[in-house]
């Protein structure tokens, strides 16, 4: 049930009747007529800009015009206790106790409440997609969970979501990487020593449980690199994916696909797209001046193969081929959205790291000129993570290379704490993760404040012998709230909204912001039941009014439903 929803359909039907009666002239498009939460300090439950959006087709002022609505809107609903008219034309609902009471019992048996389930479409979102050298770091881990939550948000919103991982299994980097598990399993072979001056190898432990898994598992020939490089490089990856889906794993994320950049170019679809974007007149021979800010004097100009980006607003156009004739990371990434495109989703969605936000134009680009659709491709930017420990900059260990890895952080502090407050802030802001903070049993600790909201409510439940997964009977009647209690109802029936904008603009963080809000407000009404005999739930004879246990299930439900979609764990006893 989204009461805002609701009461704008409400609104609609009546101008659109008034309309018909000549008393009313409507603009062609209704869209930006809507009804919203009013501003916190006054004491209404819903707010509309109605008045405003018809002021001036009806060539009136919105005040003058809101006294028409406010007798319109009452004259139709027995719900409203009171309606006001605010400067400079909102016009402020305040709904009476039984609206409340409808409300807080239709709730309870919605399943999914929140869910909005209209213009559901396909999504692919593709995140994580580190290069598979080696175990993941922190950087990636919050990319990972905003990716994953997304998904979640998409799919509880009744889409169809397929979560993918780019496997950069092609280049330099791959060669490299081979040649580093090569000198391992020479170390435990023949006791050679690794060359760890060479600063294109990889120097991380892991790489001794990778070498070690190879000798034991393979027939291949340690004698020679040259020989063996394409078959160990194929193995290579493979025993490194392992340990990073153990990693995806132990954060609670399982992609459904791993896309693989190898297959792309045997399978020669970088010079298929290229011949698409050459008969669309994308591409040409040219050159490019030296980048702004480098020695031009030092910059060698060649003709090469160049796609024109700059028509779709990038700064400048970008090159799809090295000087020896292969193919670009960037060509190859051209490849993977085609590829994406011909797979049929809607929508297209890329988590970034934050030194990939300067990629987003040339991508969005070529989407555009492949598909002809300016917003088949949104991408998200996850900025970078600071670790903090007794108020300094923290740094863990390093065993695993010259980072900090994800299995680390869960170690530390655990899967729901690393989820919960990688997913606090937007994503487009960096974030500080307190490990001190994260461990405390306070307010100042969001997750703790949630769970133990979450494990109040259960523990009223339990002492009453009831379970709060069942459900509630014999709820007919009409229910009394009070003032404190209508409030945090109120807080509730935001929740569809807060699920609809974070949906619209993939922020999932909105999700632990409004359940930190409502949690919050809990815990001050519970901590009033100890002045205030009529806010506590369990009375002397053990027993509980009605209203009580439909009010803590209306919150539990919420916070039930979060945690779920922002995958993190609701304890019933902490």
């Amino acid at each position: 049930m989204n009461i805002f929803e609701n009461y704008l359909d409400k609104l609609i039907q009546t101008i659109k009747l008034e309309a018909k009666e000549n008393n009313l002239i409507l603009p062609d498009n209704l869209s930006s007529i809507n009804v919203d939460v009013p501003p916190i300090n006054f004491d209404y439950d819903i707010s509309t800009n109605i008045a405003m959006v018809l002021s001036k087709p009806n060539k009136k002022s919105p005040l003058k015009l809101g006294e028409t609505f406010i007798n319109l809107i009452k004259k139709n609903d027995e719900f409203i206790e009171n309606i006001d008219l605010a400067k400079p034309g909102f016009i402020n609902i305040k709904f009476k106790n039984i609206f409340w009471s409808n409300f807080a019992k239709s709730i309870i048996d919605i399943k999914n409440y929140g869910s909005t389930k209209k213009n559901k479409k396909k999504y692919l979102v593709e995140f994580v997609s580190a290069n598979p050298t080696g175990p993941l770091h922190v950087g990636h881990c919050r990319g990972a969970i905003l990716g994953d939550v997304i998904s979640n948000l998409l799919e509880f919103n009744e889409n169809e979501v397929v979560k993918e991982y780019y496997v950069n299994d092609h280049g330099n980097q791959i060669v490299h990487f081979a040649q580093s598990v090569y000198y391992r399993i020479r170390e435990q072979l023949y006791k050679d020593s690794f060359p760890i001056d060479n600063k294109d190898l990889y120097p991380g432990d892991y790489l001794i449980d990778i070498a070690k898994k190879i000798i034991e598992n393979s027939k291949l020939d340690f004698n020679d690199f040259s020989s063996i490089k394409h078959e160990l490089s194929k193995i290579a990856v493979e025993e490194s994916l392992k340990l990073i889906k153990n990693n995806l794993k132990n954060l609670g994320i399982v992609h459904n696909s791993f896309a693989s950049e190898t297959e792309l170019v045997e399978n020669n679809e970088v010079d298929k797209v290229v011949n698409i974007l050459k008969k669309k007149n994308y591409i040409y021979l040219g050159k490019i001046k030296a980048p702004e800010g480098e020695d031009s004097s030092n910059w060698v100009e060649r003709e090469q193969l160049l796609f024109r980006s700059t028509d779709f607003g990038d700064d400048k156009d970008r090159s799809l081929q090295k000087e020896d004739k292969t193919w670009t990371y960037f060509a190859g990434d051209v490849a993977y959205h085609n590829n994406k495109l011909e797979r049929n989703f809607d929508i297209l969605v890329n988590i970034l790291g934050a030194d990939h936000a300067g990629y987003i134009k040339r991508i969005t680009s070529v989407v555009e000129a492949l598909s002809n659709d300016k917003g088949k491709l949104i991408c998200k930017v996850s900025q970078l993570v600071k670790l903090i420990k007794d108020g300094k900059p923290f740094k863990m260990s390093k065993r695993k290379g010259d980072y900090i890895t994800v299995e680390d952080l869960i170690n530390e502090v655990g899967k729901d704490a690393t989820r919960f407050i990688m997913l606090n802030r937007s994503s487009e802001a960096e974030l500080d993760f307190d490990f001190d903070k994260v461990k405390e049993k306070s307010k100042d600790n969001p997750l703790y404040y949630v769970q133990y909201c979450y494990a109040r409510i259960c523990s009223v439940y339990r002492n009453i012998g009831k379970n709060i997964n069942s459900p509630i009977e014999n709820i007919e009647g009409d229910l009394y709230f009070g003032t404190e209690e209508i409030k945090i109802l109120r807080k509730i029936s935001e929740w569809p909204k807060c699920i609809e904008v974070a949906t619209k603009k993939l922020e999932p963080h909105r999700i632990p912001v409004f359940l930190y809000e409502l949690s919050s407000q809990f815990h001050s009404y519970w901590n009033s039941g100890k002045s205030d005999e009529s806010k506590r739930f369990i009375s002397s004879d053990n027993s509980i009014k009605k209203e009580k246990l439909i009010f803590l299930k209306s919150i539990s439900n919420v916070i039930k439903t979060g945690m779920n979609i922002l995958g993190v764990e609701t304890p019933q006893q902490m």
